[in-house]
């Protein structure tokens, strides 16, 4: 079809916001593609509504190919619901004021509900799916497109009688989703990830490398490992430890409480000293983290070693339960549990001594201490590879995707059960899988533009071609239109009233694959210009064979 600019809305524009830092952000609102309503709320022009269909047709195709069914669910859901599964206290639900109603963040509870007339295991398996606005109370929204506080998700949901069932789901949409993808013309990597607030037994991330983005994706150099930053395991390098001591000694610290403070006082490696993180559990009792002092903990590797909910303790109950301040705090004579770091398994570390002001020297687990081990540190750049050595790459990413096994953890609280063929009652096994579809057009984006603007891939651009009718050459533009239009392209033909470099740059800035220029030498020549917005190649090109460029 050819679709007239003058008769479109296109409001692109010169400058990017101020406040915009991804690039994603600042040519999606500058190509006229996406406008903002306010924090983290964002409006689709038919520009940016057309790639985003797009990107939907996509998944809705490999869904529908794996055997999935089309629903919709409402965005008003019961917040009974969300009570009975433990996730009513979610902090980033929107909850309705005087209603005991909530803005769905994601959809297991509903497809849960409705699994509950499933009865029997000859109507297993199952796999459901749907395109919904997602609300998420996002305190800070950024990014454009990447952190938002409304957007639309495909959620599918399947269930099975039993765990293999469930694998074969969970590797079903594992699958789908490297096509989708690809398909969209994005990189990803497949990863293994925490299952968060989502729960289950296991879940795996889908990252796209990208110049924005909430989440890293650290990879070996040699291709044999990738995994979120949250769950990545890596090897630091080796501390440089002072001489060992028979048994740990006291020495006075007076106002260190920094471990940058610590090792140049006591002229060490921050390496060979630990770093005590006191957290406490919802019953209220406290618990220590214990990672290398050059390390950060990662909070959600720690949780999952504690298989409990529990946040960073208050200085209250660390006083009451040490004895002591923050910054002189070890575990050295505290008689709560200590999960402790992998790295801290060997060697003598500096440690606090439980008594402000005060460290110990030469602190050893298991002659000074007991610890359950963990790895519960932020991997770093110069940390290598566990499998091969290989030196490790951080790359900022944006997940566009996530499946879980959720188990039957939400059939268990929603009581959806099935009779087998046993005779016996049981929970419906189920998984959950989301793709954010919007995150695909920023992950596009980021990855696919230059100076001059988008170079979206085919599979995504609102229109296939962007042809340009420089002044006097109007009817041979509306001809190559129509080629085109008959060959199977959508054309979006710049007939405004505007000179050509203002075109030529909006077509450079909107990224559409193909640019055919028609001016002065087609009158002439009868030929036209086409350029690959992605490669710049340029060819000359007979009007009535322009409908064969691909």
């Amino acid at each position: 079809m050819v679709f007239r600019a003058s008769q479109r809305f296109l409001p692109t524009l010169r400058d990017a916001p101020a406040d915009a830092d991804a690039v994603s952000h600042k040519l999606l609102v500058r190509a006229g593609f996406i406008r903002q309503v306010g924090a983290g709320l964002w409006t689709f022009t038919p520009l940016g509504w057309r790639s985003h269909r797009k990107a939907e047709q996509i998944v809705r195709e490999e869904m529908d190919a794996i055997g999935a069914q089309e629903w919709l669910a409402p965005v008003i859901t019961p917040a009974e619901l969300w009570r009975e599964t433990g996730r009513a206290g979610i902090a980033a639900l929107f909850h309705v004021r005087d209603r005991d109603l909530l803005l769905a963040l994601t959809h297991e509870e509903t497809f849960t509900f409705h699994a509950r007339e499933l009865q029997s295991y000859r109507q297993l398996p199952q796999c459901w799916y749907h395109f919904q606005t997602k609300g998420r109370d996002e305190p800070r929204p950024s990014g454009g497109l990447i952190r938002v506080r409304e957007f639309i998700m495909k959620d599918s949901y399947s269930f099975d009688r039993d765990e293999e069932g469930l694998d074969a789901s969970f590797r079903a949409h594992e699958q789908a989703y490297h096509r989708i993808f690809e398909r969209c013309g994005i990189e990803t990597y497949a990863v293994q990830a925490e299952s968060g607030v989502m729960g289950g037994s296991e879940s795996v991330d889908f990252l796209a490398p990208s110049g924005a983005g909430q989440n890293v994706l650290v990879t070996c150099e040699n291709g044999d490992f990738a995994a979120d930053l949250e769950v990545a395991r890596a090897l630091p390098r080796a501390p440089e430890f002072p001489e060992r001591l028979d048994q740990p000694t006291e020495i006075a610290t007076p106002g260190t409480t920094t471990i940058e403070a610590l090792a140049e006082l006591l002229a060490i490696d921050p390496a060979a000293t630990s770093k005590a993180m006191p957290y406490t559990k919802e019953d209220g009792t406290v618990v220590l983290a214990l990672v290398r002092g050059d390390d950060r903990l990662e909070e959600a590797k720690l949780l999952a070693a504690l298989g409990a909910s529990a946040r960073p303790a208050t200085e209250d109950e660390i006083r009451t339960a040490f004895g002591a301040d923050p910054g002189s705090l070890g575990p050295v004579g505290f008689g709560g549990e200590v999960i402790a770091d992998d790295t801290l398994r060997e060697g003598q570390f500096v440690a606090g001594a439980n008594r402000t002001g005060w460290h110990l020297r030469g602190v050893e687990a298991g002659r000074d201490f007991e610890a359950r081990f963990a790895d519960i540190r932020v991997p770093r750049e110069g940390d290598r590879c566990v499998k091969c050595g290989g030196a490790l790459t951080f790359r900022t990413a944006i997940e566009v995707g996530h499946i879980f096994k959720l188990g039957t953890r939400y059939s268990d609280a929603l009581g959806a059960m099935f009779l087998d063929e046993d005779g016996r009652e049981k929970p419906i096994v189920m998984g959950s899988y989301g793709i954010g579809v919007a995150r695909i057009i920023a992950a596009a984006v980021e990855q696919n533009h230059d100076e001059l603007g988008i170079r979206w891939p085919r599979a995504l651009a609102p229109y296939d071609v962007h042809l340009v009718a420089l002044a006097g050459a109007e009817t041979q533009a509306e001809e190559a239109a129509d080629e085109l239009s008959r060959a199977g392209f959508d054309v979006l033909l710049d007939d405004r009233d505007l000179r050509a470099g203002e075109k030529f740059a909006d077509a450079d800035l909107i990224g559409l694959p193909l640019r055919v220029t028609v001016g002065k030498k087609t009158l002439e020549d009868g030929m036209v210009d086409v350029r690959n917005r992605t490669t710049g190649e340029d060819r000359r090109v007979n009007v009535a064979e322009v409908g064969t460029q691909g």
